[in-house]
């Protein structure tokens, strides 16, 4: 089923503010958070829903991207994932769990796994560039790439610690930040910081692993297959959500961006969704006609040159050319047609051409609008 508009679905136009974006998700998410409508999967598709769409739309590259090609562009190269941005229940709480400000407490407010000020690591993004030739973008890919990345230890599976044990941090409490209360003027004033002891994940490791010395990541080569969507051009962008590096203990993977590069074709040139074909003919093939063998992307097709082609024309090989990256359409494939002027003549063909050139088959008989334009070069020339 093909994903709805991010926009519709937050309720606000292509021209929000980033204060509109924001307000439009706090009010769904209220609407639809699972503490308020406990076991309701129809709430709880559109809570993530709503999370799918102003994570992208909160943050202006991707943003970007989504406007200019829709969902291609930023998730359009997945294989895989949670069917929402690869993001599940967790992903979100601790992503944008603070667009509530305190004021709305998530899992009861007791600091689990959704709430309190405990800090979620975050893995940065990796990106990568990927060749591919017109045939590939004309009709989809599959590409197999090796990464060398973070990934997850499996020795202590991500968390850092031997046996997977903690300690609570006992400058925050488990809490991950620290609040003070200060005295002024206008009363008392209480501030809160990340924690310095844990560095905000409310937990220090016990005993620490000893292949990923506490980090809870090691770095590997991994194989990864990206699944290329049709109509893609070159310097565009993909994305796949959680296949950048991984996360220190246990966090929020990076995602993958991944940019097009397109591999120069011999015959064929590329301008938006057509496709473009020099053909050069004989004069005597432009003037009695022929038919002629070219090539398209998949493999070759035989035209028709009329008799009395002119230098310059341009066939249209409709449906030909590349796919819309949004599914709209087919470009053609536009033929431009160039009648060779052959040089370093025989003695026989000069004679043959001067025998012809006082034929009124031969003679130009231009138009008036073509007249005044042969009057002004002839001025120039003189």
């Amino acid at each position: 089923m093909a994903k709805r508009d991010f926009y519709e679905i937050l309720g606000i136009t292509k021209n929000a503010s980033e204060d509109e974006i924001k307000k439009a998700y706090r009010k769904l998410a209220i609407k639809y958070h699972p503490d308020k409508n406990p076991d309701d999967k129809a709430s709880e598709e559109k809570f993530k829903e709503a999370a799918e769409a102003y994570e992208i739309l909160s943050n202006p590259e991707k943003r970007q991207r989504y406007n200019q090609y829709g969902h291609a562009g930023v998730g359009g190269a997945s294989g895989g994932g949670h069917g929402h941005g690869g993001m599940n229940m967790d992903d979100i709480f601790s992503q944008f769990g603070d667009i509530f400000g305190g004021g709305f407490g998530f899992g009861g407010g007791n600091g689990g796994s959704r709430g309190g000020g405990r800090r979620v690591n975050r893995g940065s993004n990796l990106r990568v560039k990927v060749k591919l030739t017109l045939k590939e973008i004309a009709n989809g890919a599959e590409k197999k790439i090796k990464v060398n990345k973070h990934v997850s230890c499996k020795t202590c599976s991500g968390s850092g610690a031997k046996n997977g044990q903690y300690d609570t941090c006992k400058q925050c409490n488990g809490s991950g930040v620290v609040t003070r209360v200060q005295q002024t003027i206008l009363g008392a004033m209480q501030t809160q910081t990340t924690c310095n002891a844990c560095s905000g994940e409310g937990r220090i490791v016990k005993d620490k692993c000893n292949t990923c010395h506490g980090d809870g990541i090691v770095r590997e080569e991994e194989v990864i297959t990206i699944n290329m969507p049709a109509g893609v051009a070159e310097g565009m962008q993909l994305s796949m959500s959680g296949k950048g590096n991984a996360a220190p203990r246990g966090g929020i993977n990076g995602d993958l961006l991944i940019v097009i590069e397109e591999e120069e074709h011999p015959d064929l040139k590329r301008e938006g969704n057509h496709l473009i074909y020099s053909l050069n003919i004989s004069f005597p093939d432009a003037a009695i006609g022929t038919n002629v063998e070219i090539p398209t992307i998949d493999a070759k097709a035989k035209i028709k040159i009329e008799p009395g082609t002119q230098s310059g024309k341009v066939l249209r090989l409709k449906g030909k050319g590349l796919p819309d990256v949004n599914s709209y359409g087919r470009g053609d494939l536009l033929v431009e047609i160039s009648v060779f002027t052959p040089i370093n003549l025989s003695a026989d063909e000069k004679k043959t051409l001067e025998n012809l050139k006082n034929s009124k088959n031969f003679v130009p008989n231009p138009n008036k609008k073509e007249k005044g334009f042969f009057e002004r070069m002839k001025d120039y020339f003189e």
